[in-house]
């Protein structure tokens, strides 16, 4: 008999939603696999009210609708760095959502957080397999002549990167009097699904999220690896 896991995510944005709830689910059904026993997984998206909350405040509603609606045991919290590292987005807002969280009745909201913290933007995350983006948006160009031969996280400001390479390739597109309409928003959800999980284990910040989960899994006593 298998066990059921029931996990919940939260985001900054519903762009954000459509990335990442494809790469969540891949992630735990790979994770749940080294488990112990079977294991079946299941993702709920929470959506809030966030108008006039502070992060800390958003995390609490969350963690409350995840544990009184659904009874999820896990919450993946989403947010980015917006910088070069992830240590002030953990030290001003992951850390203190999460203690704030713990100092609630645990019946009353899911203590269980793991959180999601891409290096500048979920954009960077995107561009983890740089020929399947050029793939989907439809262009040969380099990776040096597009912006994007460093490491997906040294990348400044990705998703204006990400939205160039779009705007050259439709610059191409109507010199060879072909229309191409697609803006970034058409993306998140098409490479959220394909991109393979071993391109974002190239990530440290994907790791970072991996290890969290699994940590997680260890105190609830599923994964014993």
């Amino acid at each position: 008999m298998s066990n059921f896991l029931l996990t919940g995510l939260f985001t900054e944005g519903t762009t954000d939603i459509r990335f990442l709830e494809s790469v969540v689910k891949t992630t735990l059904e790979n994770v749940a696999f080294d488990c112990s026993g079977d294991i079946e997984t299941e993702l709920q998206i929470i959506k809030i009210e966030k108008a006039g909350l502070s992060f800390n405040e958003q995390v609490l509603k969350a963690a409350q609708k995840s544990k009184n609606d659904f009874g999820v045991l896990i919450l993946f919290v989403h947010t980015d760095s917006d910088n070069t590292d992830d240590l002030d987005a953990f030290r001003n807002r992951i850390i203190p959502a999460k203690e704030f969280v713990n100092q609630q009745d645990e019946n009353e909201v899911c203590k269980k957080i793991v959180a999601i913290v891409p290096v500048q933007m979920t954009e960077s995350w995107m561009l983890a397999d740089k020929e399947l983006l050029k793939h989907e948006i439809g262009i040969e160009m380099s990776d040096f002549d597009l912006g994007i031969h460093k490491q997906p996280e040294e990348i400044a400001n990705p998703k204006a990167v990400i939205e160039n390479i779009i705007r050259i390739s439709k610059e191409s597109q109507v010199k060879k009097k072909r229309k191409n309409g697609m803006v970034i928003a058409d993306l998140y959800q098409i490479i959220g699904q394909k991109t393979e999980i071993s391109k974002l284990e190239e990530l440290g910040s994907y790791i970072k999220f991996k290890n969290s989960l699994i940590d997680q899994l260890r105190e609830l006593n599923f994964y014993h690896k």
